[in-house]
């Protein structure tokens, strides 16, 4: 059943103000599965028999956007200015043949609310609530799928699935989310359906595939995209590393390794990627080790995975800032502390890495120890190094170029040069110094250290 009070009164208005003009309206799609199931609600969408152009009268052009008309949607505004919530109302819609994998030929307004389920991806989302007599319209038995805690389609999975093809990696990562399992007519349907996920855009798999990484228990999904080919067709590098034998050190291959290490780290997107490509470079750098058979070695598989992380999210369309921390904590993830380590090393570790980047590495490093299986100390390498490093910041010391206490006009002042490569190259050797001696970042100091570090 659903608490009637787990739905905001801005929204309740949204569905009275149609129905008082003589409109049906409910609350459709993944907003009802989660009042069902427990889960909190992100965004309440609403569907009704009212045309786009008379949602806009309803609403009025100030609380009312004509975001997909084609498509019958408008967007309302409900709430109290600033934090007006946006709440999408659709109207009741039948469709035309799909013929690019994601948009119906054509959209026809005036259908029946049953039409309207009929069109939807999953019996768990084709369940709909009219909140005003607090009745559930449930023709495709989504309640009992829900029940049976199973990911269904709507009618036949091969129509679906040609339909829309990024539907089989919603499919899967609604499962992993909700921690159901997959009907297996529809799972089955997924590989025979491989063509139509093909014409899915880059960045539409990339979404999907970051919130399945949020789940509770991520390598699920990822062992289920295995299972039907999706996994060829998003991360086919990851293929390479089943069966990927390591050594002593490790209970798993490098593919279930990898698996773990994806559910140990903290629920933050591109950390979780990270953990899932952390050993994505081992297959390719696997060597033999002769003095212990039947054991190998990896030698720079980071550097070899950062590159491979690099080309990784640049298919997936990732921002250059996503890009640039997935390969920093691929990069690094093999840093091996010593307390021999001078302040210096500390300081240049920092550095190399970046200190807004220093807490998911050590989540990244500290959950690859826990999923080699042997029962170590997760915080191993990484306690006492974080105790060094905040002693470091507490010292105030300069950790990257910006913080020295010179930049590059004074260096050209000093030099009488104008700008080039030079200047920068005296930066870094300034920086240098002061990584070794924090003293010696004084204007003063560093002015005068100007000259000996250019002629070195």
């Amino acid at each position: 059943m659903i608490d009637p009070k787990r739905i905001p009164d801005d929204v309740l208005s949204v569905c009275r103000r149609l129905a008082d003009v003589g409109f049906e309206a409910y609350l459709v799609g993944g907003c009802v599965r989660d009042l069902l199931v427990g889960r909190s609600v992100g965004d309440f969408d609403v569907a009704t028999s009212a045309r786009p152009e008379e949602i806009l009268h309803v609403f009025g052009a100030r609380f009312s956007v004509p975001t997909g008309l084609q498509h019958g949607t408008v967007t309302v505004l409900v709430g109290e200015r600033p934090r007006l919530r946006q709440v999408e109302v659709t109207t009741f819609r039948g469709e035309g043949a799909y013929l690019d994998g994601r948009h119906p030929s054509v959209v026809t307004f005036g259908a029946t609310l049953a039409e309207d389920l009929s069109r939807r991806d999953f019996t768990m989302n084709a369940i709909a609530y009219e909140p005003q007599a607090g009745a559930i319209v449930d023709l495709h038995h989504g309640q009992q799928d829900i029940a049976r805690r199973l990911v269904r389609t709507v009618g036949d999975p091969i129509q679906r699935f040609s339909e829309d093809g990024l539907r089989p990696m919603r499919a899967l990562r609604q499962a992993t989310q909700l921690g159901f399992d997959v009907d297996v007519s529809t799972l089955a349907a997924i590989p025979a359906t491989l063509d139509a996920f093909r014409k899915v855009s880059a960045e539409r798999v990339r979404d999907e595939l970051l919130k399945l990484l949020l789940a509770p228990h991520p390598s699920r999904g990822v062992e289920l995209m295995r299972q039907t080919g999706l996994l060829a067709e998003v991360l086919p590098e990851l293929l390479a590393e089943l069966g990927c034998r390591q050594n002593r050190f490790h209970q798993h291959d490098v593919y279930q390794h990898s698996l773990a290490t994806l559910d140990a780290v903290p629920a933050e997107p591109i950390l979780r990627l990270a953990a899932l490509l952390h050993d994505v470079g081992k297959p390719r750098t696997q060597t033999a080790q002769p003095s212990a058979p039947g054991e190998f070695g990896f030698f720079k598989h980071e550097s070899v995975g950062a590159e491979m992380a690099e080309a990784i999210a640049s298919r997936l369309r990732l921002s250059r800032t996503e890009t640039e921390l997935l390969v920093a904590l691929v990069a690094h993830h093999m840093f091996y502390y010593t307390p021999d380590w001078t302040d210096g090393t500390v300081r240049r570790f920092v550095n190399r890495v970046q200190a807004t980047r220093i807490p998911l590495l050590f989540s990244l490093r500290e959950a690859d120890i826990v999923s080699r299986g042997r029962g170590e100390d997760p915080e191993s390498e990484t306690r006492e190094l974080r105790a060094r490093i905040a002693r470091v910041a507490a010292e105030d010391a300069a950790l990257r170029v910006k913080d020295l206490a010179v930049d590059g006009a004074d260096v050209m002042r000093v030099m009488g040069v104008g700008p080039g490569p030079a200047v920068g190259r005296v930066l870094n050797r300034l920086l240098e110094r002061v990584l070794d001696d924090p003293t010696l970042n004084q204007k003063e100091i560093l002015e005068r250290l100007i000259p000996e570090v250019a002629a070195g």
